[in-house]
């Protein structure tokens, strides 16, 4: 079994900033891409960035230029969301996922409370 265990989240102004991080722990796992998801109140869950074991990273446009994924070494078992210039509008359930597209596997995160106060 493969645990995901996120930290950093909590409670900023806005213009703040926050860092997150994701831990995979358990079983021997490489994922292929490990990323950073969000879930506001009364909306879907959606993505906000993923890097690839090749170190290739995805932000979406709403927080480019404001919020940066990394990772801490190659095999890729912890990740990093860096989270500047926060908006009121960034509050939310912040979940990390980790999948292999090689092995099928898709694991997620317990989710951890982001809030910007304005």
């Amino acid at each position: 079994q493969v645990q995901l265990v996120e930290s950093g989240g909590g409670l900023v102004q806005a213009g703040g900033s926050l860092t997150l991080s994701c831990a995979a722990s358990g079983r021997i796992f490489i994922p292929n891409t490990m990323g950073w998801y969000r879930q506001a109140p009364g909306k879907q869950r959606e993505l906000v960035a993923t890097i690839s074991s090749s170190g290739r990273t995805n932000t979406v446009d709403s927080v480019k230029g404001r919020f940066t994924i990394s990772r801490r070494d190659v095999a890729n078992r912890t990740v990093y969301l860096h989270m500047n210039s926060l908006k009121p509008e960034d509050t939310g359930v912040y979940y990390c996922n980790a999948n292999s597209v090689s092995t099928g596997e898709n694991y997620w995160g317990q989710g951890t409370q982001v809030t910007v106060s304005s």
